[in-house]
């Protein structure tokens, strides 16, 4: 049953993942990705998202963490992460798929007050990234939702019910309770969440641990123990990670010089910007951004 739905999976997101990288799909918070060559480093900040290998396989790092996952597994963030992913199985003749979809908070909490046994708040943080297996009901409901691909015409009345009945596979999983965390008022999961917002949103900005710390309603000591148990990070190496996986992205879309990108992403040295920089990507500015232009 696996093959067989791993298959047609790959034949579904084949027909929309024409592009080299990043695809769209007509259902609204669903993407995929083609990569045809690897090793292939892919840099990113992770969004609260679902990503499904269908062909192919990936390492991912979290800090200093290294997660590896392949072919009908799926990877969660459940918070906002900067992570560095290399594809280490895809080429041509079998390029990596995998399909990512957005994961909805609200509708977490929805589901959570219709689901019979009551998930209670924990006081203890979790990673913000994990892996599981896809199972063989989170896979029907996959292939329900991939399907749409094939009848665009029926993504109006089904696709919202069957993004719905997704997160809900989720929430069956053996991952589900760590999945509730991320709705459930004053958990310390949801709490950090906030201040990772800030940070991501606000990279450029000074922000100092007092503020993060106020913001998540916890004492400067208890929000560093959580931070570093969801993000693997501290709040300061978070920052960051964010600024220079932003800063990438602005070299090779806008072919801005290092010098200039450091001052626009916060660093105030361009010489530390190119050592971190280098430490981070295994090159420093120039050569790497060259590198992936060629």
């Amino acid at each position: 049953m696996d093959e067989t739905l791993r298959k047609t999976l790959v034949g579904l997101i084949g027909s929309v993942a024409v592009e080299e990288g990043f695809n769209t799909t007509p259902i609204p918070g669903v993407a995929c990705y083609k990569i045809s060559e690897a090793p292939s480093r892919l840099p990113a900040v992770y969004e609260p998202c679902l990503c499904v290998i269908v062909q192919g396989r990936k390492d991912v790092m979290l800090g200093k963490e290294r997660l590896s996952y392949g072919e009908l597994e799926f990877l969660v963030a459940s918070v906002h992460l900067p992570v560095l992913g290399t594809v280490v199985e895809g080429s041509e003749a079998r390029p990596y798929f995998v399909i990512q979809m957005s994961i909805d908070v609200r509708l977490i909490s929805e589901l959570l007050l219709r689901m019979p046994s009551a998930v209670a708040p924990k006081k203890t943080s979790n990673n913000g990234l994990f892996i599981g297996r896809v199972d063989r009901r989170m896979g029907d409901s996959l292939l329900r939702l991939l399907s749409l691909i094939d009848s665009r015409e029926d993504i109006p009345a089904l696709g919202e019910s069957l993004i719905r009945e997704l997160h809900y596979r989720l929430l069956c999983s053996e991952h589900g309770e760590r999945i509730a965390q991320i709705s459930l008022q004053g958990t310390p999961t949801q709490r950090v969440s906030a201040a990772i917002e800030r940070l991501r949103r606000d990279y450029r900005e000074a922000i100092s641990v007092d503020e993060l710390a106020s913001l998540a309603g916890m004492s400067v000591s208890t929000f560093h123990a959580h931070f570093k148990a969801v993000t693997n990070m501290s709040p300061l190496q978070f920052q960051k990670s964010i600024r220079l996986v932003e800063a990438r992205a602005l070299m090779v879309t806008r072919q801005l010089d290092a010098a200039s990108t450091a001052y626009q992403v916060g660093y105030e040295s361009p010489s530390q910007f190119s050592r971190e920089y280098a430490r981070m990507f295994g090159n420093p500015p120039v050569r790497d951004t060259a590198a992936i232009r060629l």
